[in-house]
């Protein structure tokens, strides 16, 4: 169950750092991201957050699966 555990937490931050990299291209480009004065928009602040967020638990992910492989294996 251990290895299942570090495998499925790997695969996870491995997701979440395909994925939410792509979404912040998108958000950068979207009209909501800044206003008429190029100024950067309470939408682009939260999907900043969100997403600085989310890569945040992927790296910590990542981390307890390297851990959870390594402790089973010893």
């Amino acid at each position: 169950m251990t290895v299942f555990a570090g495998v499925t937490l790997l695969v996870n931050a491995f997701f979440n750092v395909i994925v939410w990299p792509q979404f912040w291209r998108r958000v950068t480009a979207d009209p909501r991201a800044r206003d008429e004065t190029g100024a950067k928009t309470k939408f682009y602040k939260v999907h900043a957050v969100l997403i600085g967020l989310a890569l945040l638990i992927a790296a910590a992910s990542a981390v307890a699966g390297i851990m959870l492989l390594i402790g089973d294996a010893q």
